[in-house]
């Protein structure tokens, strides 16, 4: 099969930091489905891994970890799927990922895909789906419809996290959603995708929220993207007893002493734990993934795509990484394999 990989970690301005291969047809085990990908999108996981993490010697590494496909075979041991069947997923980061023309992936993990978009809407929003929700209803622990007389910063609403976490928040339950952007798109892709208030992030925040007349703070925050640089005035920002939520990597330590005053908690939020794991209730993310399937087909929430950037290839891979890489990208990027 064709597919897209590295062999070494290179910067991406090197032709041979994405390449394209040729490679045998997986072969689904007991738990799999064995999927003809048909769309793909790009996240931060993606460049991080192919810029910071070697595969071993001669072995190339696939990426990916957004996919939408049809479902080839399955695995003896599931249930619930045959093939033809229309699915999405993120997939797990110990497995080969999804720049390929087939990939297995465990079919706990995996949902239908919504019957209203097409493969390249739906590719561009499982990772960040089971990451937002998970952060928002697992860590920061807000009930489905609860929320009432709260409100939640979102730190980077118009990136791909970002852009379903204001919809999930708006949408399913009754916080007052301020997101965070810098340039008039981006405030404007914000608002679009139902935040009640956007804020400039290139102030402190806690600044930016007095200057919007949000006076008294946040009860919850999302820090989705440069956490190091606004966590002081995170803290001012959180009111007593408030709950913070990470996702992205950190240089170095955080100082969590600041936190004591206020009786803050902290929470990391990591899609792939439930896969890489083995959690018991790892089947959380094929179900939260039909709930999401659910509401964009009644018209509740929408993709997330903004960008196609043509067939998969190495070259034109290169060109999606770059755009994430670039720090400007809005909403989610794709590529169709054909």
């Amino acid at each position: 099969m064709k597919a897209v990989g590295h062999l070494r970690s290179l910067p991406l301005d090197d032709q041979q930091a994405l390449v394209d291969l040729d490679l045998p047809d997986p072969e689904p085990g007991p738990h799999d489905l064995l999927v003809r990908v048909r769309a793909v999108s790009v996240n931060p996981v993606d460049v991080k891994v192919r810029a910071g993490m070697a595969p071993p010697e001669g072995q190339p590494r696939v990426l990916g970890w957004d996919a939408a496909g049809e479902v080839l075979a399955v695995g003896r041991e599931v249930s619930g799927f045959v093939a033809g069947d229309r699915v999405w997923y993120a997939g797990n980061l110990q497995r080969a990922g999804s720049n390929a023309e087939r990939q297995v992936v465990d079919a706990r993990i995996v949902s239908r895909m919504p019957r209203s978009l097409d493969f390249a809407a739906a590719a561009a929003l499982p990772l960040t789906s089971i990451t937002a929700w998970e952060l928002l209803f697992d860590r920061l622990g807000v009930p489905h419809g609860g929320g009432a007389g709260q409100r939640l910063l979102v730190v980077g609403g118009a990136g791909g996290v970002g852009s379903i976490l204001v919809q999930l928040a708006r949408r399913f339950t009754r916080l007052e959603v301020v997101a965070t952007a810098s340039r008039p798109d981006t405030m404007a892709w914000a608002q679009e995708m139902g935040a009640h208030h956007v804020i400039d992030h290139r102030q402190p925040l806690d600044e930016a929220l007095a200057a919007a007349g949000l006076e008294g703070g946040v009860h919850l925050c999302a820090s989705l993207t440069h956490t190091e640089a606004h966590y002081p005035a995170l803290v001012r920002a959180l009111r007593p007893q408030g709950r913070l939520a990470l996702i992205d990597d950190l240089a170095g330590p955080l100082d969590v002493r600041l936190l004591k005053p206020k009786s803050l908690s902290l929470h990391w939020e990591m899609m792939f734990t439930r896969p890489m794991f083995g959690t018991d209730d790892m089947a959380e993310q094929g179900r939260l993934l039909a709930a999401v399937a659910d509401a964009v087909d009644a018209g509740t929430l929408r993709s997330t795509k903004t960008r196609e950037f043509g067939d998969l290839s190495a070259a034109t891979l290169r060109e999606a990484h770059a755009w994430v890489e670039s720090g400007r990208a809005i909403g989610k990027g794709v590529l169709e394999v054909r």
